[in-house]
């Protein structure tokens, strides 16, 4: 855990003080644009802690696979999403047959994105970025590669989602899904979150998720029906069990604190609506998830906007109250990440490159 520790320190500083650093740029989203050279400096941080790693996850299954397999047209078109096999043919044949070059690529791409996207939207981008390793979606980029590389991707489509630009959002999602096909799902769900949000819309989609939960074997039934003979046909024989209930609870605080500032909310983010309605989405998988840990699966796409929500969070309430709810969100945050990579997964992280 000791290079895991060393790049939450040094994201979070690098981070912190480009936002004390900043300039102000009226015809942006946030007029706030952190230093450029320390966000850089934070990037530079995570994708040599997660491009360089030896293990974790299933990086051992894409080390093998790509020093076993010989990446030709023929190999890719014969497997399932094309966009990952051509970006590890293009590595293999004209980069490096070294797998960690796989490695390394996966987490750059996905990590420049996904930091380009807090550029833009971020109230407080240390926040952004210091939630995105404690809540435990970058130790989850170096597990499901091909996903959240996927989601990373079609998180770059939120300008798009925000303009209601149904055709680009549409390619890009379409984009990402060449990578891993669940993304596929952000089509249908651009409908679902294009309303204010608290709408009676929102209250609909909540008593519906609740109703899932309650009839979860009925719902399940329908769906693995409806995919069975598609890759993800095998997942209605997973019996993993559902997600623990605490990760549930920390995906919805920062939905709750956002309905009751919800005001002025919409007020120093008019753009808020499209965010909300996501990282809600994300939270109901998660809850549908407590019956079948496989949905937490789909809430990585949604998780994302959920730190752009959280950064949010601390304007909302009165000047004299804001340090202790940033601090609030550290701690908290900080202790779920104690106890889900410490004490509960026992994360052991190494490296072939980073020594200490």
């Amino acid at each position: 855990m000791t290079f895991l520790w060393l790049n939450l320190a040094f994201v979070y500083i690098f981070s912190f003080f480009s936002r004390y650093a900043a300039t102000t740029d009226l015809e942006s989203p946030v007029s706030i644009k952190p230093n450029k050279l320390l966000v850089f400096a934070s990037l530079v941080t995570l994708v040599a802690v997660s491009g360089l790693r030896s293990n974790i996850g299933d990086t051992f299954s894409y080390v093998h696979s790509f020093e076993t397999n010989d990446f030709t047209w023929e190999y890719i078109l014969s497997q399932k999403d094309v966009g990952f096999g051509v970006l590890q043919m293009v590595l293999q044949n004209y980069v490096s047959a070294d797998p960690q070059i796989l490695i390394f690529t996966t987490a750059l791409i996905t990590n420049l994105l996904i930091i380009m996207v807090f550029y833009n939207y971020s109230r407080m981008i240390e926040i952004s970025l210091y939630v995105y390793i404690t809540g435990g979606l970058f130790l989850v980029s170096m597990n499901g590669i091909r996903q959240v590389l996927a989601a990373a991707i079609a998180f770059t489509a939120i300008k798009y989602l925000i303009n209601g630009n149904l055709l680009k959002y549409s390619f890009v999602v379409i984009f990402a899904s060449l990578f891993h096909q669940s993304a596929l799902i952000l089509l249908p769900i651009y409908f679902l979150v294009r309303f204010k949000a608290w709408s009676s819309a929102t209250v609909t989609l909540i008593l519906f998720s609740i109703l899932i939960v309650i009839g979860y074997e009925r719902f399940s039934a329908l769906l693995f029906s409806a995919i069975d003979g598609s890759q993800y046909g095998h997942y209605s024989g997973f019996a993993e069990g559902g997600a623990n209930f605490i990760r549930v609870v920390v995906h919805f605080v920062p939905i709750i604190l956002a309905y009751l500032g919800r005001e002025k909310l919409k007020k120093i983010f008019p753009a808020s609506d499209y965010i909300v309605n996501m990282a809600l989405v994300g939270s109901i998988f998660m809850l549908i998830s407590t019956q079948n840990w496989i949905f937490a699966r789909f809430a990585i796409y949604f998780q994302l906007y959920q730190l752009i929500l959280i950064s949010w969070i601390v304007k909302l309430f009165s000047k004299k109250d804001q340090r202790l709810i940033y601090f609030g969100i550290l701690v908290c945050y900080l202790a779920y990440y104690i106890y889900e990579n410490v004490m509960t997964l026992n994360i052991n992280y190494r490296s072939d490159y980073l020594f200490w």
